[in-house]
């Protein structure tokens, strides 16, 4: 499966998909990268004139690339053409190091802890685009076909 056909799987869309390209994926793990637009919605209010990337935010797109993508790639044979997968968040603990700037590339890596019964938890990096870390957690949820 490659990366176009894991991101046209997931039941997001603009303005609200944090994904761009995923770079690495095994049954371990994977990795993925989102450009933050420069005008996107919530920088207009977050903050006042001096705009980053709310925690929130960056917490979805974690769990975009790293929980759902991967989600998506370990049930690749199970899936169907009308049969998506279907994803609910289940927990999320992050803890935040530095800001992200509007218009800045990120990188996730994600890497597997368990996948059991439906359930994935994983253990979830930010970087940003001098290769920092930004922020870092774990994050599961319930991912079926």
């Amino acid at each position: 499966m490659t990366s176009k056909q894991i991101i046209s799987l997931l039941p997001y869309q603009e303005p609200f998909l944090f994904v761009d390209e995923l770079t690495l994926m095994s049954s371990e793990g994977i990795t993925g990268h989102y450009t933050f637009k420069k005008e996107a919605y919530f920088y207009k209010g977050h903050f006042k004139d001096n705009p980053i990337t709310p925690g929130v935010i960056l917490t979805e797109c974690m769990a975009q690339i790293g929980l759902v993508c991967l989600g998506v790639y370990l049930l690749k044979d199970q899936l169907k053409e009308h049969n998506l997968p279907q994803i609910a968040l289940t927990s999320s603990q992050v803890d935040f190091f530095l800001p992200v700037l509007p218009g800045e590339k990120v990188t996730i890596v994600s890497e597997k802890e368990v996948f059991r019964f439906n359930k994935l938890k994983c253990k979830v990096k930010l970087l940003n685009s001098k290769g920092e870390l930004v922020c870092r957690g774990k994050i599961s949820g319930m991912v079926k076909v």
